[in-house]
């Protein structure tokens, strides 16, 4: 599909810091076809966009300008989680978990059926292999809708069930025709949540948040079975990876007696040290998004310029945290899901991939810290919203699931920004926030130290 016009437009058009800088168009969610029925990918009359083409794996994906593979597979329910049209009176979205490397997933789903009566299932995709496939790995009797199952590196799924007040842990595999399990054990516990799988491949952690302390278990990857590994004092939530050994695990936390939320780090290897991480203004709320373990690069969502704001900055350096106005938009959210690895001590580079939530829907934006563009483009049809991987020369994988295909990737290369200031046409200088960060060194190895120290007035402006 082609693209179009978005600046300047209705509900959900970016807002720039400097739009006379910028050239080109974006596509417009309500008109690009998001959510509509199924295209063949090729040339369509109209005006060519600036977006590069978006290849399909699997089978076309409508919304996405490009062109793909024609083919198609049994129908099957959608994986979208959030906002999203419905293909056939397919069953409600559940939730899509990848591993650290985007070889496996994980998802429960549904077989079709009527409203309170679908049999709800875990079924495992592989997406290192030249055509993406999903794996059924139902049981003797169907899951509850609120289970959460989470891949690991090896091609097991983790599932976590609730069963009365007690948090129920185990390995499920396939077996020829059937499905193994392997269980690992309970945990005595009204409520907990798995956390993202660790960049190793091979450990699960889950939080149990609780008003005076929040326990860190080792749900799977330890020796016997689920394992309280931390209590941190306060109350947490989040839970982001700093490095690619699975030491440093990042949770925004609420002290004690109360107070604002701020992002601390746990050093796993130092008996779950906990040490500050954001600091952006002593009364701010500042939670970390997502990070990126080879450039340092970390997205931060706070309040520190007045109201909640998506900001960026660099794990070490001693700049403030920025706020670019292109990441504002007036009727929709935007959280980021995916940061493009391989730039070593190069943040500014790294494309990131955003989900945007309106009352269109969700879409696709994707933004670099050194650019002030947010480019938009429309999702593919049943896109598991807010799933995605980059690979490390920029190429965007989002994994769907519709009406014509079981198991679908789509591909999108990270278009190109023009990095010059309006003025004078030069490359974006230091008032523009493109500045080099200055990170010392990569995350794997640098202790994390309190971000933005800078005076709030320097951390709040845009770029």
């Amino acid at each position: 599909m082609t693209a179009c016009a978005i600046e300047g437009g209705p509900a959900g058009a970016a807002a720039t810091a400097e739009p006379e800088a910028e050239s080109g168009t974006e596509p417009d969610p309500k008109e690009s076809g998001a959510g509509s029925g199924l295209k063949k990918y090729g040339t369509e009359a109209g005006p060519e966009g600036p977006g590069d083409p978006v290849k399909s794996t699997g089978a076309d994906a409508p919304g996405l300008p490009g062109r793909g593979a024609d083919k198609a597979g049994p129908e099957t329910s959608s994986a979208a989680r959030g906002p999203a049209a419905r293909v056939d009176d397919a069953p409600l979205p559940g939730g899509f978990t990848l591993t650290a490397d985007g070889a496996y997933a994980a998802r429960l789903t549904a077989a079709p059926g009527p409203p309170g009566e679908r049999a709800w299932y875990p079924e495992r995709w592989t997406l290192d292999g030249p055509e993406p496939y999903a794996v059924p790995l139902p049981l003797g009797q169907p899951e509850e809708p609120d289970a959460e199952v989470a891949p690991l590196a090896d091609g097991r799924v983790l599932i976590r069930r609730r069963v009365a007040e007690r948090q129920m842990f185990s390995l499920l595999y396939p077996t020829g025709p059937g499905t193994g399990e392997l269980l690992l054990g309970a945990v005595e516990c009204a409520e907990m949540t798995l956390l993202p799988p660790s960049p190793d491949g091979r450990c699960v952690y889950a939080l149990s948040a609780g008003d005076r302390y929040a326990s860190l278990w080792l749900v799977a990857g330890g020796a016997f079975g689920p394992e309280e590994i931390a209590r941190i004092p306060g109350r947490c939530s989040g839970g982001v990876w700093l490095d690619r050994a699975g030491r440093l695990l990042a949770l925004d936390r609420r002290a004690p007696g109360g107070g604002p939320v701020k992002a601390v780090v746990v050093d796993l290897g130092r008996g779950a040290e906990v040490t500050p991480l954001l600091q952006i203004a002593p009364d701010s709320d500042d939670r970390l998004l997502l990070a990126d373990a080879d450039s340092g690069l970390l997205l931060i969502r706070s309040d520190a310029p007045g109201h909640d704001r998506l900001g960026w900055g660099v794990l070490g350096s001693c700049l403030p945290v920025r706020f670019p106005e292109c990441l504002r938009l007036a009727d929709a959210a935007v959280t980021p899901f995916a940061v493009q690895p391989g730039q070593m001590l190069m943040p500014e580079s790294c494309a990131v991939a955003l989900r945007i939530d309106g009352a269109a829907g969700s879409w696709l934006g994707v933004w670099r810290p050194a650019g002030r563009r947010l480019h938009q483009f429309a999702a593919p049809l049943g896109w598991a919203a807010g799933a995605g991987y980059w690979s490390r020369d920029g190429v965007l994988r989002l994994p769907y699931t519709n009406g014509a295909t079981s198991c679908g990737v789509a591909m999108l290369d990270a278009p190109g920004d023009v990095e010059t200031s309006s003025g004078t046409g030069r490359p974006g200088d230091a008032e523009g926030g493109t500045q080099p960060s200055a990170a010392v060194s990569a995350p794997a190895v640098c202790k994390p130290v309190p971000l933005g120290q800078a005076p709030l007035h320097r951390a709040a402006r845009s770029d």
